[in-house]
């Protein structure tokens, strides 16, 4: 996909006090440190160690996991100008709890915003950010075509849509930050791209599918056929891939079991109009990562074998942001919270970390010289 860089050795590190100032941060991790055990004992627990494999709420009822975590959840659709219902929801902070921020939540391919992706909304709506997500269409419970996305256009159409009521509900001066997993960092991009007024408070790109790994394209005679496919059979499913996306993903088993559980995921290879256009975004946005201007945490697997990290890399270095940091945990996979515990609340607490002092920069700089 365009991506070499490789890096095997930490980088030098310079770091400042205060979000505004210029910071160009790259940290590689070394795995099971004394320092990751020490900082994860004072962070919350994410609340995927509550889950099981037939369900992300455990052995609870949804209604019964959000009071344990002091988090009102809801839900909404509306129709776009396609004609599908599109399924947005919310967790906020309970009633008297303050709000420190918001956070839009954007989710990857072949995912959905609940399940998995809703206990990293709880986890934030914890730390005291109000989140925003909405399925895109033909995933989770929106309507569309299972899983086909032949054009990005009407996606972030739909993410622009769902999001405006959610930030003028938490306008500024509260900082509404964007965060995509996969697919979802890829589109968190293009709508800072689209609108950088609107999206410049910063955004958390988790395992960001700026360009595809090597191990997951197909040989190379199969790639090319993939144009005469998507303009012949544009919804045709093709194995294009090597191997489904879960089983790359999530590294301990009961969570990879956890994500097949879902009646709303499909192992499925994708459309042969889907898979183009998903490579076409990865070019765009390799064409264009010196335009990213907003704040930037990037954090990525070393070992995923979905979206490439050497891509991750090549987005911090290129990306005009005065304020980056990049974050590659040696030897985890591309979905962070499939990870074994103590990985997940190393990665979560980086990112909890992040978002409360960029919210409390925010903060601090509303208020003015004092």
């Amino acid at each position: 996909m365009g991506c070499t860089v490789a890096t095997t050795t930490p980088l030098h590190i310079k770091i400042s006090t205060h979000p505004a100032e210029q910071t160009e941060t790259h940290f590689i991790f070394p795995p099971n440190t004394t320092r990751r055990r020490e900082l994860g004992a004072a962070r919350m627990v994410h609340p995927v160690a509550e889950a099981d494999e037939r369900g992300p709420f455990g052995s609870l009822t949804a209604e019964e996991f959000y009071a344990r975590h002091g988090v009102v959840h809801t839900s909404s659709t509306f129709v776009n100008p396609r004609g599908l219902r599109i399924f947005t929801q919310r967790w906020v902070p309970a009633a008297g709890a303050p709000v420190v921020g918001a956070v839009a939540v954007v989710h990857g391919f072949t995912g959905e915003s609940s399940w998995t992706v809703q206990l990293t909304a709880v986890h934030f709506a914890k730390a005291g950010f109000a989140v925003a997500a909405v399925d895109h269409q033909g995933h989770g419970f929106s309507e569309g075509l299972q899983g086909h996305i032949p054009d990005i256009v009407p996606v972030l159409e739909d993410c622009e849509a769902a999001f405006a009521p959610f930030r003028a509900d938490y306008p500024p001066p509260l900082p509404c930050f964007l965060y995509g997993e996969s697919l979802g960092g890829a589109i968190a991009l293009l709508l800072h791209l689209r609108d950088k007024d609107l999206w410049r408070d910063g955004a958390v790109l988790n395992g960001a599918m700026c360009g595809v790994s090597p191990r997951f394209m197909p040989p190379w005679p199969l790639e090319h056929l993939l144009w005469a496919a998507a303009a012949v059979a544009p919804t045709w499913r093709l194995a294009f891939t090597r191997g489904n996306i879960p089983d790359r993903s999530f590294k301990v088993p009961w969570k990879r079991a956890l994500a097949l559980a879902s009646p709303r995921r499909t192992t499925a290879p994708p459309r042969a109009a889907t898979a183009l256009e998903l490579l076409r975004v990865c070019r765009e946005l390799q064409a264009r990562f010196e335009e990213v201007e907003l704040p930037l945490l990037v954090v990525h697997g070393g070992e995923d074998t979905v979206c490439d990290p050497a891509c991750a890399e090549e987005l911090h270095r290129r990306a005009g942001s005065k304020d980056k940091t990049l974050r590659v945990y040696p030897g985890m996979w591309h979905q962070l919270v499939g990870e074994p515990e103590e990985n997940v609340e190393q990665v979560f607490g980086d990112t909890v970390d992040w978002l409360t002092s960029h919210a409390a920069a925010s903060a601090t700089a509303a208020e003015g010289p004092q």
